[in-house]
């Protein structure tokens, strides 16, 4: 596989517009609704990535999901977790658990492709607050637009 770099390789240009080095493939995250829509879409250059933040439903922490387009692949890179409350946790062999600083724990090196680039989420409301950051800063606040619907996260590389 190859290396999962979460490095910036782009940044806003002059017109607030993504620019990438040339010769740098970019493909696009997209939340889609359940009726077929495309509520949010965003450039995501190869080699980089985004999290999913949220807030856990029963404890309150932030948790967060680390993914990666590696070569057109969605892969789960990493994974931060404040404790192991209700339906979090490691699993051996899956990934390799680290204290963070601060508190908490890091699984890192997960790198689990997510199969057909695409996974589906109930987003929860305000006060979970599901939230996509890229590595290039651009944020999509799903709980402000889907509060309590199912929506699909997909990476599309255009094929």
């Amino acid at each position: 596989m190859a290396a999962l770099l979460l490095s910036i390789t782009a940044c806003a240009g002059p017109n607030g517009h993504h620019e990438t080095k040339p010769g740098t493939v970019v493909d696009h995250l997209e939340v889609i609704a359940a009726n077929g829509s495309v509520l949010a879409r965003t450039d995501i250059p190869r080699q980089t990535g985004w999290c999913l933040y949220w807030n856990h439903s029963v404890t309150g922490d932030g948790v967060i999901d680390c993914y990666v387009d590696d070569l057109g692949k969605m892969v789960l890179h990493r994974a931060y977790q404040p404790d192991f409350a209700a339906g979090l946790g490691h699993f051996p062999g899956r990934g390799i658990l680290t204290s963070a600083e601060g508190g908490g724990y890091w699984i890192e090196d997960i790198d689990e492709p997510v199969r057909g680039n695409a996974y589906v989420l109930r987003v929860g409301s305000l006060a979970v607050d599901h939230r996509i950051v890229t590595t290039d800063g651009d944020e999509i606040y799903l709980s402000k637009m889907a509060e309590h619907t199912r929506v699909t996260i997909r990476l599309d590389t255009g094929e």
